[in-house]
């Protein structure tokens, strides 16, 4: 598959803010579409026209941005949902509707035939406002295959662009995912996204699979934002895409940390030290094994640098620190030491790594050298 073929649709805006807790300021709202716009973000759903107020007011701004990437709106299967849409200026309608028969029977209170009408309705309204369409199925994951094939057969007929195969509470794995997508790609000849949920912490996993059997859109947030687990972190899809699969979209991935650290703080959120890709601890080695590696060649426990994220590597002096981590912090300090006095040192640090339960700052990996040795010369 080529870097041309997969589109990167962010949701951030949109599912991310739905997690419980997250409300964006409008003023972070503009600053969250310009960053993922600059990331090379192809597609970004900004939000829900139809709330109106201040959401409907912060969509019509970011349309105005003049941004390279797609602004759509999410909306019901609703006529008077997409006409909100139209006027706020976007582009692209994503048109949502439950495909399971729980979410039919026990959330819609109806039936199949119901909601085929509702969606065909909704999205040639939408085709004749001139948007590019993505109808999403709700609960694809629990859907009837030969409905869902029936759906998106109905969707495409009516004028829809793609379908949205959404995960929607995150109950599938890879395996089933990836023979789901390629019968539902043989049988339909329409774009399909992935729209994956991580609650047993398989959305990005599920988001590749789908990608490997033919779908051709990812939906993805920063840091994984959204309901209950959250979504595919854009960080480890495209990460993950370029590293594993070897497709290369061009992102400017050396501003994930800055901007993962943004939408961390704009949400309310702290952005985990042992977060996949953008969290400090990527590229930290304490391990004298894994550090002495590191410092003889990188790639040993590394297998992207930390400049392609927007990290730094940092050798931690702690209890699993060797005495080629110690050397190597001192030659940071601009003082060469003996094989002895590494050996020496480290023995005072593991005790004081054990006594304080944490790994040793720079300053206090000095005090135990001055205690063992006196001040240095310079």
């Amino acid at each position: 598959m080529a870097k041309n073929d997969i589109i990167i649709v962010d949701t951030t805006l949109r599912d991310g803010e739905q997690t419980a807790g997250v409300v964006f300021a409008n003023k972070e709202k503009l600053r969250i579409a310009r960053m993922l716009d600059d990331l090379g973000v192809h597609q970004i759903e900004a939000g829900i026209p139809v709330m109106g107020g201040d959401e409907k007011q912060a969509i019509k701004d970011i349309c105005k941005l003049g941004l390279k990437a797609s602004i759509m709106g999410w909306n019901r299967a609703v006529i008077s949902d997409i006409q909100h849409s139209v006027d706020c200026g976007v582009d692209a309608v994503a048109i949502s509707i439950s495909t399971s028969d729980i979410h039919i029977q026990y959330k819609l209170q109806t039936s199949r035939e119901w909601v085929l009408e509702s969606m065909i309705k909704a999205t040639e309204f939408a085709k004749s406002q001139g948007m590019y369409i993505s109808v999403n199925a709700e609960d694809a994951s629990r859907s009837d295959l030969e409905f869902l094939i029936q759906f998106a057969t109905e969707a495409k007929k009516a004028g829809a662009d793609r379908i949205r195969y959404c995960d929607t509470v995150g109950i599938l794995e890879p395996f089933v995912i990836y023979e789901r997508i390629k019968k539902l790609r043989e049988a339909v000849d329409i774009d399909i996204e992935m729209h994956t949920h991580d609650d047993f912490g398989l959305a990005t996993a599920n988001a590749l699979a789908g990608v490997k059997a033919g779908a051709n859109h990812v939906g993805v947030t920063i840091n994984g934002l959204g309901e209950r687990a959250g979504n595919a972190a854009l960080e480890e899809v495209v990460m993950a895409l370029k590293h594993i699969e070897n497709i290369d979209l061009g992102f400017k991935t050396a501003n994930f940390r800055e901007v993962c650290d943004y939408v961390a703080r704009a949400s309310g959120r702290f952005l985990p030290s042992w977060k996949a890709i953008v969290g400090s601890n990527m590229f930290a080695h304490e391990s004298g094994i894994h550090a002495d590696g590191a410092l003889k060649n990188p790639q040993t426990y590394e297998v992207l640098t930390p400049e392609e994220v927007g990290l730094e590597r940092q050798i931690v002096i702690g209890k699993h620190s060797g005495t080629a981590s110690i050397k190597s912090k001192f030659r940071q300090f601009e003082i060469d030491i003996t094989e002895e006095q590494a050996a020496a040192i480290l023995e005072r640090v593991r005790t004081s790594a054990v006594e304080l339960k944490r790994t040793l700052f720079d300053k206090e990996v000095m005090y135990v050298y001055e205690e063992l040795y006196g001040y240095p010369d310079h």
